[in-house]
């Protein structure tokens, strides 16, 4: 192999890491505001909810996804002190409203994308140790959005479930010149 065919490899390479990573930032800041979105929808008694003891309220899940981002970016891959306290956020009944519970997640995301958006992308193969489980800053990340975009889902559901309203999120794929285009 010719030295000009390895650097082309290194910039597609390159190129795909940044993809990754931009990609993985956007996602992040989309899922937080369809998060936002459905606590701006619930009461505060809705937001804490819960049909049973094994099952988590929004409160609960927009706590744990504060928490989960900040332990796997911000500290796992970014460097900074865990100070995560993952039980407390399952043990809450209430307590926070749902403007501090969006200004947590807001923070949380903010940092991991300053983060994600200071990689390089050599950094994607270099492997870190998260809650016990090592694997590439790559797989920490992909992680992370796989798990936020779960819960959001899940915290979604539950808005609906709660409200009985269409969120809205793709009323833009109900107009006739929307059939032409892709669904994202």
């Amino acid at each position: 192999m010719n030295e000009a065919n390895t650097m082309n490899e290194a910039y597609i390479v390159n190129d795909a890491g940044r993809i990754f990573l931009d990609f993985s930032a956007r996602k992040l800041e989309l899922l937080t505001g369809r998060i936002e979105g459905c606590l701006d929808r619930l009461s505060a008694e809705q937001i804490w909810a819960r049909g049973g003891e094994n099952e988590n309220a929004v409160g609960n899940l927009a706590l744990h996804l504060a928490g989960n981002v900040r332990q796997w970016i911000v500290s796992g891959v970014g460097g900074r002190p865990d100070v995560r306290e993952r039980d407390a956020e399952f043990a809450a009944r209430g307590g926070a409203s749902a403007a501090e519970l969006r200004e947590r997640l807001r923070a949380a995301v903010a940092e991991a994308v300053a983060v994600i958006g200071g990689l390089s992308a050599e950094r994607l193969t270099e492997r870190v140790t998260i809650q016990k489980y090592e694997q590439s800053v790559l797989e920490a990340i992909y992680h992370v959005v796989e798990h936020f975009s779960m819960h959001t889902g899940q915290i979604q559901f539950a808005t609906k479930m709660l409200t009985g309203a269409d969120l809205g999120f793709y009323a833009h794929l109900k107009t006739a010149a929307a059939h032409g285009e892709k669904t994202p």
